[in-house]
């Protein structure tokens, strides 16, 4: 038998494949079993898709061994080589004990934009300021804090999934030039993320400590409404550049935008300034400003507090149906993209990124 099977592998091995080597250099026969003169083997393929375009190699398989002396009957089979399934990465937890500050390998620089309360557009000024920083030659990642209510891979278009190489690294995913992280992009887009503070504070540590980043000069976080356990996390573990805190000019927006500021004052992160976002709606038939939600007030409270006021920026149609469509209209030539623009060369300029 110990002839039988080294004349078999010999006919096997002249065999030649396509890309070099034969059946036996590279490993591919399986499971050789000879039973008096009836023969079997397997021929392993380096996956799914090769083995497809294998079925003449196969054929040629048997008809060599079926040269060979002794034999009376060969059976070759086809399959592919096992992959093990990648690891599976779990988001959430504790946090993990860490030395030293929570600050990525290679950024330079952390920025943070807040709000006292939700719907005051604080994404879609980081989604917009991200690609104006972007498109001003820096290199820029955004993450998305904002744990519970995730948005940015809906204003991003993404609907992919971050890869896990080792179920530990996390590879972000990439979209209009910006580095994105978003624990939305881990989830079915309608599944809740119902966890307490500790859990939301595990994630954090893992967006900001297990994303493969790269270099960057700046990373935006885009942190959710109010003063709770991210806010707290991100300002006393990380180095913290500065924060940006964004409010309509509407009273109840106001009253919360105060409590951000004075949640910054507290963790001694430095406010860089306030952004008046919905100030001002100009009717598309009649051309009339109408200020819906009040006038003036963030410019007043800029100015009350001695911080600058970055930007005034309108509501804008375009701007929603950017954010909704996963296209920023920074992206664009608009005015609106012009004004994003000017606010990323204010803060190039100032220093800051």
């Amino acid at each position: 038998m110990t002839d039988t099977k080294a004349a078999i592998r010999d006919a096997l091995a002249r065999l030649a494949l396509p890309d070099g080597g034969d059946l036996i250099s590279k490993d591919m026969i399986r499971a050789l079993t000879i039973d008096g003169g009836h023969v079997r083997f397997v021929i392993e393929a380096p996956n799914a898709e090769i083995a497809k375009h294998m079925e003449p190699l196969r054929k040629a398989a048997e008809a060599a061994v079926g040269q060979v002396d002794g034999v009376t009957s060969v059976s070759a089979v086809l399959t592919a080589e096992a992959k093990s399934p990648p690891p599976q990465l779990k988001m959430g937890g504790h946090p993990k004990p860490q030395e030293g500050a929570m600050n990525p390998a290679g950024v330079k620089t952390i920025l943070a934009i807040g709000s006292g309360k939700g719907g005051v557009g604080k994404s879609t000024v980081s989604s917009n300021l991200a690609v104006a920083l972007t498109r001003a030659g820096k290199k820029v990642g955004l993450l998305d804090a904002d744990i519970h209510g995730p948005s940015q891979p809906r204003m991003f278009g993404l609907t992919d999934k971050p890869a896990s190489p080792d179920g530990k690294t996390i590879i972000p995913l990439k979209a209009h030039g910006v580095t994105v992280m978003s624990i939305g992009s881990m989830l079915a887009e309608e599944k809740a993320v119902v966890w307490r503070g500790p859990m939301l504070m595990g994630a954090l540590q893992q967006m900001l400590m297990q994303v493969e980043w790269g270099e960057l000069d700046v990373l935006i976080v885009d942190l959710p409404p109010g003063t709770g356990d991210v806010q707290l996390s991100l300002c006393q573990k990380s180095d913290v550049a500065g924060a940006i805190v964004v409010s309509t000019p509407q009273d109840v927006a106001l009253l919360d935008a105060r409590k951000a500021l004075d949640a910054f004052e507290t963790l001694k992160t430095p406010v860089l300034g306030l952004i008046e976002n919905m100030a001002v709606f100009t009717c598309p038939h009649c051309g009339k400003d109408s200020h819906i939600f009040g006038q003036g007030g963030v410019a007043a409270e800029a100015d009350k507090i001695g911080v600058p006021l970055l930007a005034q920026l309108p509501i804008d149609l375009d701007t929603r149906l950017g954010g909704d469509g996963g296209v920023p209209i920074a992206t664009s030539e608009s005015a609106m993209a012009q004004a994003y623009g000017q606010l990323a060369d204010r803060l190039i300029k100032g220093g800051i990124v």
